[in-house]
């Protein structure tokens, strides 16, 4: 895979519609997305030579997303909101270029707003998988 421009990562919340569409977040400057696979230990006194044996697809498997940026008071802002309020878990996907997209449930961990006296409104978004997601390899 060639380098990438971290700009051209993009999250984006759903509507919930069907068929669903998706409104990227706007203003995200920061995006930092993690795939993560508990490991089991299957490791018992057969084991060869006493090295540890992990019991293959027996672990949980999560995402966690999270970003920052400047604060637009958008659609998508609105939407991050509702959600988070009602403690939903939206339909999110996440556009990673060079790699694919990975689309499924999430619910915000963390939604964070502050600002300086002389500078813009930020907002930080922490995300946590709460389903099984599917991925798209990118073509």
């Amino acid at each position: 895979m060639a380098a990438q421009k971290g700009k051209d990562i993009l999250i984006k919340i759903g509507d919930g519609g069907s068929p669903e569409a998706f409104t990227t977040v706007a203003g995200i400057r920061t995006r930092t997305l993690s795939l993560n696979a508990r490991t089991v230990d299957a490791t018992d006194s057969d084991s060869a030579g006493q090295w540890r044996e992990l019991l293959a697809g027996g672990g949980v498997k999560s995402m966690a997303v999270s970003g920052s940026g400047v604060f637009r008071d958008s659609a998508a802002d609105a939407m991050m909101q509702a959600a988070f309020f009602a403690q939903a878990a939206p339909n999110w996907s996440l556009v990673i270029p060079g790699f694919g997209v990975i689309e499924g449930a999430f619910q915000i961990a963390a939604l964070e707003y502050a600002g300086q006296h002389e500078g813009e409104a930020t907002f930080s978004l922490s995300l946590a998988s709460a389903g099984a997601l599917s991925f798209t390899a990118a073509a």
